[in-house]
């Protein structure tokens, strides 16, 4: 039998900018997962200055957040020292795909849920491990109002929408 902190829960980059513009990341906390952040979606959010950059970035260190090193961040930022023209196409997506690969390596595998906000993550051909799951933030959003972990999954999004977020229309799953 697993528990909860069991599940490995790391976001992809939308959720976190999406809950950062609610004030909310500590919403990511409440299922009890164990939250890590996968380092190229961490940089992807850090590296240029935005109105959500460094809310998230000093979230992530208080709360102590485990960083997953991958491959994929690390030819990213060898490429950057080189002064090679670096691909930036899909890196968080790519990287967070390594972290569910290696974690399917595991012995049992490691059961982790992937937060996503992105279209085409829903839509991509994203090899999903049995023991992964992919949720929109949405969903999650939802999730989190049927356990009473929150009052409304619809009053989020607009905190984050009324101060400049715009949340993706998307339902993952499909209702």
């Amino acid at each position: 039998m697993s528990h909860a902190s069991d599940v490995l829960l790391f976001p992809d980059a939308g959720p976190l900018i999406t809950l950062a513009y609610a004030n909310a990341l500590d919403l990511l906390l409440k299922p009890g997962w164990t939250l890590a952040m996968v380092d190229m979606v961490l940089l992807e959010v850090t590296r240029n200055q935005t109105p959500t950059s460094d809310t998230i970035k000093r979230w992530i260190d208080h709360r102590r957040v485990s960083i997953r090193r991958t491959r994929i961040c690390e030819q990213h930022l060898n490429d950057l020292k080189r002064s090679a023209q670096p691909s930036k196409s899909n890196l968080g997506e790519l990287a967070s795909q390594e972290i569910m690969n290696d974690l399917a390596l595991l012995r049992p595998p490691q059961p982790c849920v992937f937060l996503f906000e992105d279209h085409k993550i829903a839509r991509a051909s994203f090899l999903l491990p049995d023991h992964c799951t992919k949720v929109s933030m949405r969903a999650f959003l939802i999730y989190l109002e049927e356990q009473g972990w929150i009052d409304s999954a619809v009053r989020i999004e607009r905190q984050a929408i009324n101060v400049g977020r715009t949340f993706s229309s998307l339902r993952f799953p499909p209702a």
